[in-house]
């Protein structure tokens, strides 16, 4: 990439667009030079002289300003970051940040998940967290604590308020039911010590 290219894409300068286009290598998205939205890490950018040869490439149209008038619709738009949540469930995670990753405005992201998937992106970020919490309960024999943490929820009594309410059971409570079913279903040839 050229230092003209670059100061390009930082100014947002309009007079580039359809000169050339960038795309995001941990994104995954593609935008015209003039895109309000974040500047990426300069050593995550390609260019590509046309929208065709960043669609080739496996780049997809950015939300918010739609490269050579192409649209991405809602539904893979709502599926991508759904993939997205799923490898940083654990990170800290708001709308705002979420919809500067992906190109959007925060109110259509929050509009738009819901229209999609029938709960808010933050329903959607809960549950991701708390289903993980659940495998590692059943798997693990991390401490609750650890397992807080680690989905993304590092406050412990906010971590046992949220994961109740979504289960019905606390985390302890959760954990010593998986291993009694666990035990029930080796026929007891495990012997638990307390």
């Amino acid at each position: 990439m050229t230092d003209e290219a670059w100061q390009a894409i930082i100014g947002n300068d309009a007079s580039y667009d359809g000169i050339f286009f960038y795309a995001v290598k941990t994104t995954g998205i593609f935008c015209r030079p003039s895109c309000k939205s974040r500047v990426p890490n300069q050593t995550n950018v390609r260019i590509f002289r046309n929208a065709r040869q960043a669609l080739e490439a496996q780049f997809r149209p950015c939300k918010r300003c739609k490269p050579d008038g192409l649209r991405l619709p809602d539904e893979e738009w709502v599926a991508q970051i759904e993939q997205w949540i799923e490898g940083h469930y654990g990170e800290t995670l708001t709308l705002g940040k979420v919809a500067e990753l992906f190109h959007g405005s925060p109110y259509h992201l929050h509009r738009t998940f819901k229209r999609v998937k029938g709960i808010t992106l933050a329903e959607h970020i809960q549950q991701t967290r708390i289903g993980q919490a659940m495998t590692e309960l059943r798997t693990t024999a991390r401490s609750i604590m650890d397992i807080a943490i680690a989905v993304g929820i590092p406050n412990a009594a906010h971590f046992a308020t949220v994961f109740q309410k979504k289960t019905g059971l606390t985390p302890t409570q959760y954990r010593e039911r998986a291993d009694r079913a666990i035990n029930e279903s080796d026929g007891g040839m495990r012997h638990e010590s307390h």
